[in-house]
């Protein structure tokens, strides 16, 4: 298992290359969440695309080549159904909304996922843009963000964030699957949030009591000895342990907002292996650990969004689209050859008596380069 682009070919028929999802943090990224409009004739667009993506990330991406420009392509669960069938991720579901007295996980749509990062925001608005104009028609957009990298990898609220992500082959371990679902092996689960903050509200605290909220210091972002530490804080409900050994995921949360509008944000996006770990976590805010012993930091922010995506490995989107976009388009061919074409009442006998089966002309033909 490789870590790498989906741009990167396998060099060899038997390898698997995984999609980018351990590499850097970067200083811009952009958010795409959409739907699968109803139709035949848009799953075989999705279809297409997933071969195309490489081509596509290779062309923008050659025009600033220190950009580090790289896209990670995932697909939730009824989406992963309509789309592919059996066999289907062990642990693929969808995001479960969790509800404790004012404190709200929603669960929003979202079939497909692109998460589009560079060094600069042009390369990723120029990927987004790329592959919207090849889905025309055949999605619509459930959320997009565009975020922002904020100093010394800080958030909106003013503390750093990710300093615990996992790196180097302690990061693959943590994001990709291994033997444990053998079909999926190099995959990769990601669940996203939208979360709106109070800045207003949260400025007004000490910077002691945000401190003790987060469980670091804010200026030099160490960690707070236990002795001092509530055990509602941040970082101690997002500590997850089994067998004694803390299981760890990979963030890539981005800073966004519109100051004139007064929105201000975290876009929260989590790699794992297993979704259950941060399914664990979320529980751990929302509902407390134990029961009743939140994350206080829900008193300032808000989610309004929630989505849980597999991440399949970049070999499997390279061999996606040339043989499945294929079937459908022949399948959706079939289905209209099959479908008569409506007529007027009027002509329906003279059609009836020059022999006429009515049958309509083929189309659906997928017009995609």
């Amino acid at each position: 298992m490789t870590p790498a682009s989906i741009s990167t070919q396998a060099s060899a028929p038997t390898a698997t290359i995984s999609q980018l999802v351990s590499s850097p943090l970067t200083k811009a990224a952009i958010f795409l969440v959409v739907t699968i409009n109803p139709g035949d004739e848009n799953r075989v667009s999705i279809l297409s695309l997933c071969a195309d993506l490489s081509a596509l990330l290779r062309a923008v991406g050659f025009r600033a080549l220190e950009g580090s420009l790289s896209c990670i392509m995932g697909f939730g669960s009824g989406a992963w159904d309509r789309l592919f069938g059996s066999p289907r991720p062990a642990e693929l579901h969808p995001f479960r909304e969790i509800k404790s007295g004012p404190r709200h996980a929603v669960s929003t749509p979202g079939d497909l996922i692109f998460h589009i990062r560079a060094k600069h925001m042009d390369l990723c608005f120029e990927l987004a843009t790329q592959i919207m104009a090849r889905l025309e028609g055949a999605v619509a957009t459930a959320d997009e963000v565009h975020g922002f990298g904020y100093f010394d990898e800080r958030d909106l609220l003013g503390f750093v964030d990710g300093t615990e992500n996992p790196t180097g082959s302690a990061a693959d371990d943590a994001v990709f699957i291994g033997d444990e679902d053998l079909a999926f092996t190099g995959g990769s689960y990601v669940i996203v949030q939208k979360y709106l903050h109070n800045l207003d509200a949260w400025n007004k605290l000490p910077t002691e009591a945000q401190e003790k909220i987060i469980g670091r210091t804010k200026v030099s972002d160490i960690e707070l000895d236990d002795s001092i530490k509530p055990t509602s804080a941040h970082n101690a409900l997002n500590t997850i342990e089994e067998n004694g050994r803390e299981i760890k995921i990979l963030r890539d949360n981005m800073p966004f907002g519109r100051p004139g509008h007064g929105e201000f944000g975290t876009y929260f996006i989590g790699y794992s292996r297993s979704p259950r770990t941060i399914e664990q976590m979320l529980e751990n805010m929302f509902i407390g650990r134990p029961p009743g012993n939140y994350d206080r930091i829900l008193d300032f922010s808000t989610a309004v969004t929630g989505s849980l995506f597999f991440i399949p490995t970049a070999t499997f989107l390279d061999s996606v689209g040339s043989d499945q976009a294929i079937q459908a388009a022949s399948s959706e061919a079939e289905k209209l050859a099959m479908t008569p074409t409506p007529v007027e009442t009027s002509t329906s006998t003279a059609a009836s008596k020059s022999g006429s089966l009515g049958i309509g002309s083929l189309k659906g033909e997928n017009s995609h380069e």
